[in-house]
């Protein structure tokens, strides 16, 4: 029998996505600024941003502080992903 994906993978993803396409942004416009990667990597950048943020705030795990993290650009979906991950439920001692 297969074993399903893990719930969170899109999330993890999306925010890995959104973090080395704002590297990748910020690198182009301290170097050369070519449009061909700006207009590549800024729309790609948007989209795992906003999957980002979505995600976070469908999770049924998700505190105001998860979602305000995920909001930060960056590196704020990674904060939010952890944040979600330390606070798993914690089966009851005996």
């Amino acid at each position: 029998m297969p074993v399903p994906p893990h719930p969170r993978r899109p999330l993890r993803t999306a925010a890995t996505v959104e973090l080395i396409s704002l590297c990748v942004l910020l690198a182009n416009l301290a170097t050369a600024h070519l449009p061909a990667v700006s207009s590549l990597a800024g729309p790609l950048h948007g989209c795992a941003y906003l999957f980002t943020v979505g995600a976070v705030a469908r999770d049924p795990q998700r505190t105001a502080r998860s979602l305000v993290l995920a909001c930060l650009p960056g590196i704020g979906g990674l904060l939010a992903l952890r944040r979600l991950t330390q606070s798993a439920p914690v089966a009851a001692a005996s």
